[in-house]
């Protein structure tokens, strides 16, 4: 893609898949929908939405950090859960991960399943980084 540039966190991706886990474009960073799975692709935390949403935020800082930011640079997540009750248990790591107001903006969609076998919740998210790579975080 021109003017784009493809960031991974545990090297190269497999070409099986038809999506990046993350793309800059300037100073954006689009990181793709993201269960809660280790270098191996492996799911983590079975039946545990806390530990899924843990995981999904530990990508997330390892694709910030390769494209030059961190969690603080993240303004808008999207989440896809299987219910509401797991919903409300994602709060609580949102406050661990973003360290309290501001806070990004966020929308929940309650959904009846996901691709991942397994998965409670898959979050999407979008961060404006700082304006060249090494430069302190914002905030």
């Amino acid at each position: 893609m021109a003017g784009y540039e493809v960031i991974t966190a545990t090297g190269p991706w497999p070409d099986r898949y038809t999506f990046s886990p993350a793309v800059r474009a300037g100073n954006l960073l689009f990181i793709s929908g993201t269960t809660a799975t280790n270098e191996r692709m492996e799911l983590v935390g079975p039946g545990d939405i806390v530990e899924q949403t843990r995981q999904i935020y530990r990508t997330f800082d390892a694709l910030l950090k390769a494209a030059g930011g961190s969690l603080r640079d993240v303004v808008s997540t999207t989440e896809f859960i299987t219910t509401t009750e797991n919903y409300r248990k994602t709060a609580d790591v949102r406050r661990e991960v973003f360290g309290g107001p501001p806070y990004p903006t966020a929308t929940g969609v309650i959904v009846a399943g996901l691709l991942r076998e397994g998965a409670l919740i898959e979050i999407s998210a979008i961060a404006v980084l700082p304006d060249s790579p090494g430069a302190p975080p914002r905030g």
